[in-house]
C-alpha cells in the first residue's frame, strides 16, 4: 500500500505505530512503501541499498518477478485450506527440494523458530522411541541462536543475555559447549544425549564459520555416540554462503535440517528435511500445522527456490562475496572481515558500530549490528559488484565519519 492510498500522513502512520504496536525494534525513521531488486524505497522516493536483505529472506532480490508470478497465479485458485487434501504447490516443492538436497521427507512450518522447533521434537521423540524414555538431551553450541519460541530459546546458547533474560528457566534437556570446540563437545555427550545441534555459521553469534575439522568431527562423534546431527540452515541455507546448503561446505550430511528464510522469497515459511526412518517419529497426530504448507507460500517458494537453483545464485554469492569481502579489508578501523559467501561480517577495533550503523542509514545504506562492534551484511545474492562497490564507499565514509 502506498502512503497516498492510506489517507494518512507519514506523522500520522508513525505515530499509530507508536500508539498501537509492541515495539522491540528499533525503528529506522522511514517508512518503506516499496522494494526491488537490492533497494527499498522510502514515501518519499529515496533509495535505500539494502544489505539487510529482510535479514537474508530476500536471496534472489525483492519482489523478484518469478515469485510474484507465482504467488498471484496461486491466489487465483487456493489461497489457504488445511493440510488434509493433496495440494499441488505443496508437492511440487517437496519434490523439489528433498531431489536438490538428497532427503526423503519434509515437514512445512512458517518460521524459523518453528523449524527448529519441528526438529528438536523430532530428534528427542525419536531418541525416546528407539533408545527409551532418557535419550532426549541435546548439546547446541554458546552464543547460537536458534529462535525465540521456548524450546528454540532454550537451544540457544545465550544464557544471561537479552533473548533468555527475564523469561524463568529455560526447558530442561540442553547444555551448551564451545562452538568449534569438538572436545568440549564430546566431553557433554551422557548416556541421555540424543542429538547434537548446530549452525555451520553462527550469524547472530557474530559470524564464526565453523571449521572443517570442527564440524567433521561432530559428524564422527555423532555416527560413534548414534547421535543425530541437527543442522540450523535457517539463515544460512539456500546459495547464502556459497554453496546451496551451507553443511555443503565440510562434506558433511545432516540427520535432520532446518530452513526458513530465503527458502520463501518474502513469504513466512519454513521446513525440516529428514530421512524416512528419522521421519517415522511424527506419526499422526503427534505433530502439525494449521498453515505450514500453506498453498500460495508453497507457490513462491517453488518459484524462489527454482530461481535460486536456475540461475546458480550460489555461486554468484561465493563470487560476489569473496571480492566484496576483500574490499572491506582495505576499510579503516577493520580489525576482522569473515564469513562465506554473502553472509559478512566485519568486526571494527572498537565500540563504534551503532554511530556507524545509523551513519550508513543516514547515507542510505541499510545494515545490522551484532553487539558494539560488528556489522552484519546478508544482501540479496543477486548483488553486483558496483553495489558491493557503493556499500564498501558508504560503509568506510560513514566509520571516518564517526571516528574521533
Amino acid at each position: 500500500m502506498k502512503l497516498k492510498d492510506s489517507g494518512k500522513s507519514a506523522a500520522d502512520i508513525k505515530a499509530m505505530a507508536k500508539k498501537y504496536l509492541i515495539e522491540t525494534y528499533e525503528r529506522y525513521d522511514f517508512i518503506c512503501e516499496r522494494a526491488e531488486g537490492v533497494y527499498l524505497y522510502d514515501e518519499q522516493g529515496r533509495a535505500y541499498l539494502d544489505f539487510y536483505g529482510g535479514i537474508a529472506v530476500n536471496s534472489a532480490g525483492s519482489r523478484n518477478p518469478r515469485v510474484v508470478a507465482a504467488a498471484k497465479e496461486q491466489l487465483d485458485d487456493v489461497i489457504h485450506t488445511f493440510n488434509y487434501p493433496y495440494l499441488i504447490p505443496q508437492t511440487l516443492l517437496a519434490e523439489k527440494i528433498c531431489t536438490a538436497l538428497g532427503y526423503e521427507k519434509i515437514f512445512y512450518q512458517n518460521s524459523g523458530a518453528e523449524a527448529n522447533e519441528a526438529m528438536i521434537k523430532m530428534a528427542r521423540k525419536y531418541g525416546i522411541e528407539n533408545y527409551g524414555s532418557g535419550r532426549y538431551h541435546i548439546i547446541t553450541a554458546k552464543d547460537g541462536f536458534h529462535g525465540r519460541t521456548f524450546g528454540a530459546l532454550s537451544a540457544t546458547g545465550q544464557p544471561g543475555t537479552a533473548c533468555h533474560r527475564g523469561f524463568g528457566p529455560m526447558l530442561p534437556g540442553f547444555s551448551y559447549a564451545e562452538f568449534n570446540n569438538l572436545e568440549d563437545f564430546a566431553s557433554q555427550v551422557t548416556e541421555n544425549t540424543i542429538a547434537i545441534m548446530l549452525e555451520p555459521i553462527q550469524g547472530e553469534g557474530g559470524v564464526h564459520p565453523a571449521t572443517a575439522e570442527f564440524l567433521r568431527g561432530i559428524r564422527k562423534l555423532c555416527d560413534e555416540k548414534k547421535l543425530l546431527l541437527l543442522m540450523d540452515e535457517i539463515q544460512t541455507g539456500w546459495g547464502r554462503t556459497g554453496e546451496v546448503m551451507g553443511y555443503m561446505h565440510y562434506g558433511v550430511k545432516p540427520d535432520i535440517l532446518s530452513m526458513a528464510k530465503a527458502l520463501g522469497g518474502g513469504f513466512p515459511i519454513s521446513a525440516i528435511c529428514t530421512s524416512g526412518e528419522i521421519a517415522r517419529a511424527f506419526s499422526m497426530g503427534s505433530h502439525g500445522t494449521t498453515y505450514g504448507g500453506n498453498s500460495v507460500c508453497c507457490a513462491a517458494a517453488l518459484a524462489q527456490v527454482t530461481e535460486i537453483l536456475d540461475n546458480n545464485l550460489a555461486a554468484k554469492a561465493k563470487e560476489t562475496g569473496d571480492y566484496f569481502m576483500g574490499k572491506l579489508r582495505t576499510l579503516p578501523r577493520v580489525k576482522d572481515v569473515r564469513g562465506k559467501g554473502l553472509l559478512v561480517g566485519v568486526e571494527l577495533d572498537g565500540p563504534i558500530g551503532l554511530a556507524v550503523k545509523h551513519n550508513c542509514l543516514d547515507r542510505k545504506l541499510l545494515v545490522t549490528l551484532i553487539g558494539d562492534r560488528l556489522i552484519r551484511m546478508v544482501p540479496p545474492l543477486t548483488v553486483s559488484r558496483a553495489d558491493c562497490d557503493k556499500a564498501a564507499a558508504v560503509l568506510g565514509e560513514s566509520i571516518n565519519a564517526v571516528s574521533p
